[in-house]
């Protein structure tokens, strides 16, 4: 089963609050609804002895590029920051991800298993 990290925002999967995620539009480009992933609280970067926390299985519902300016306050909601300003969202999103408001991102939602 493939794995995808979610270092940022593992709390909001732990309590399962985040149903969707974005990614660089150039990654997950075979992901399809009904896939199934590993949700892990951190994939890279690991210090010698540690070993990558599962935070359980989530099924894909739907994958589609969209704009970074096409986020919506539902949808920062939905990505595990209920009281985030949507500027300051896509802000944080345009810096961990190197983008800007106009780069296309990958919009994946999902449920849990």
């Amino acid at each position: 089963m493939r794995r995808m990290s979610f270092s940022m925002t593992a709390g909001a999967i732990r309590d399962r609050t985040k149903t969707v995620t974005r990614r660089r539009a150039g990654t997950w480009k075979t992901l399809k609804p009904g896939d199934r992933l590993m949700a892990i609280e951190k994939g890279m970067g690991l210090k010698k002895g540690e070993r990558q926390v599962e935070l359980g299985v989530i099924e894909v519902v739907t994958v589609r590029l969209e704009p970074v300016f096409k986020v919506t306050w539902n949808e920062v909601r939905r990505e595990g920051y209920p009281r985030m300003p949507v500027e300051t969202f896509c802000a944080k999103l345009c810096r961990a991800l190197g983008l800007h408001l106009g780069s296309e991102v990958r919009r994946i939602e999902f449920r849990y298993v």
